[in-house]
C-alpha cells in the first residue's frame, strides 16, 4: 500500500475519533476564549475533523506529484471523504449545531453524484470531480468547522461567519448537483 491510500485510511480513521471527542460527554470542561465558553470536547473534535479533512489534499497531491494515483486510491479516497463528512454533518444534527433539511441536502447530493459515478464507471468513463464541487468541498469544510467551534472567533465581534458559510456550502452543494446533473444526463438517460 503507498503513501497516498495510507494517509486517505488515516483519514478514515480519525472519524471514530473526531466524532468520539465530538459527542461524548467526556466532562472535559469548557475553554474559554475571549469571554466566550467553548467546550474543550468540540474544541478538540474540531481540531480532528479539520486534520482529518487536511489528509484529502495531501494525498491527492502526493498521489499525481508521484505518480500513485492506483484503483484502491479512486475507491478510498471519495468514500473517505463521504463519511468525514456525513460523519460531521450527522454530529452537527446531534448537537443542534445544523439543521437537519440541510445535513440532508449535502448527503443526498453526495449519494446522487456517486450513482452517477457509479454509472459511468460501469461504462468506463470517468467522471472528474468540477471546480464548483471542490468549492463546495471547500466550503463545507469551513461551514462544519465553524459550527465545531462555535463560530468562534467571528461569535467575539457578532459576525455570522459559520451560518454565512453553511448558506454558501449549501447553495454550492444544490448548484454542483444540479451542474453534474446536466453534464452527465446522457449517462443517466442512456438506454442499451
Amino acid at each position: 500500500m503507498n503513501i497516498p491510500n495510507k494517509i486517505t485510511i488515516s483519514r478514515i480513521i480519525l472519524i471514530p475519533l473526531f466524532m468520539f471527542f465530538l459527542l461524548a460527554p467526556l466532562g472535559l470542561g469548557d475553554i474559554l476564549i475571549a469571554g466566550y465558553v467553548l467546550p474543550w470536547a468540540h474544541f478538540l473534535g474540531a481540531l480532528l475533523f479539520i486534520l482529518a479533512a487536511s489528509t484529502d489534499w495531501l494525498d491527492g497531491y502526493y498521489a499525481r506529484k508521484y505518480n500513485l494515483v492506483t484503483n484502491l486510491g479512486k475507491f478510498l479516497d471519495p468514500l473517505a471523504d463521504k463519511l468525514l463528512m456525513t460523519a460531521a454533518l450527522i454530529a452537527l444534527v446531534e448537537l443542534a449545531l445544523l439543521p437537519a433539511w440541510i445535513a440532508v441536502i449535502i448527503i443526498s447530493r453526495e449519494f446522487a453524484v456517486t450513482g452517477i459515478r457509479l454509472v459511468a464507471a460501469a461504462d468506463g468513463q470517468v467522471i472528474a470531480a468540477s471546480n464548483l464541487g471542490k468549492w463546495k468541498t471547500v466550503f463545507q469544510i469551513i461551514a462544519v468547522s465553524a459550527l465545531m467551534l462555535h463560530n468562534i472567533p467571528f461569535e467575539l465581534i457578532g459576525f455570522p461567519f459559520a451560518s454565512i458559510t453553511v448558506w454558501i456550502a449549501t447553495i454550492l452543494t444544490i448548484i454542483s448537483g444540479w451542474d453534474y446533473f446536466v453534464k452527465n444526463k446522457h449517462i443517466v438517460l442512456k438506454s442499451k
